[in-house]
């Protein structure tokens, strides 16, 4: 059983994607404290001048530390929603695969949400089906709650998940301790994610940008994935 964990994230890039992959079970970590300036509601995507952010503005004011994801609420009353769509229409409209994903993509857009997990979760499952992806899914805000920070909540959300092998970003290298995983008999790997380099519809090559950008360009998006 190969686990791996992530928080929710804003048009995910491909490393994520990567890791869900290659697990038996990914856990959606929403648990945890909303990060200002992370990519939990933000992303990239390319235009033709480079990259831009898209961010999708969330209500922390007061609550930041008091709230978990899950009960982060997107804030509205910015016209985000218009704003985001307009500059994915402008920049990929000439994309070879952007009349498929336009399309798929549009409803999000024109849907009211008011938990940005939720905006992120049903996102999510979109991109999974479009990529071939099967991997089994849990809210950590489902489960029975775990105490712990860092390493500690992930080797007990390990545990309680009955896994043997723990799939953690490269950043894991940097707080997880992989002894106390061991005397658990759970194996600690990490991600050696290598970018696939694609054609993009405004020439030359950016890495790192939010999925839509593969899907949009790559006639195999799922093949690339995988190499």
């Amino acid at each position: 059983m190969i686990v791996s964990i992530h928080q929710p994230a804003y048009l995910p890039w491909l490393g994520y994607f990567d890791k869900i992959q290659k697990s038996d079970l990914f856990l959606y970590l929403d648990t945890v404290q909303f990060q200002k300036g992370s990519f939990q509601n933000r992303n990239k995507l390319r235009t033709k001048g480079g990259w831009v952010w898209q961010t999708v503005p969330v209500q922390t004011k007061g609550i930041l530390y008091e709230h978990s994801i899950s009960e982060i609420e997107i804030d509205n009353r910015q016209p985000w929603q218009a704003k985001h769509w307009a500059t994915i229409k402008q920049n990929y409209s000439k994309a070879p695969f952007s009349s498929e994903w336009l399309t798929l993509l549009e409803p999000f857009y024109h849907t009211s949400y008011d938990c940005f997990s939720d905006l992120c979760w049903d996102m999510l499952l979109m991109f999974n089906k479009a990529l071939g992806i099967s991997t089994p899914m849990q809210k950590t805000s489902e489960m029975t709650p775990v105490d712990g920070a860092k390493s500690d909540l992930i080797l007990n959300l390990c545990r309680q998940s009955n896994a043997r092998t723990y799939l953690s970003g490269s950043q894991g290298r940097g707080y997880l301790d992989e002894d106390t995983f061991a005397k658990f008999d759970i194996a600690v790997v990490y991600q050696d994610f290598s970018h696939p380099i694609y054609t993009q519809c405004h020439g030359g090559f950016e890495p790192n940008m939010g999925i839509i950008d593969l899907l949009m360009n790559a006639p195999d998006p799922s093949g690339l994935l995988k190499v």
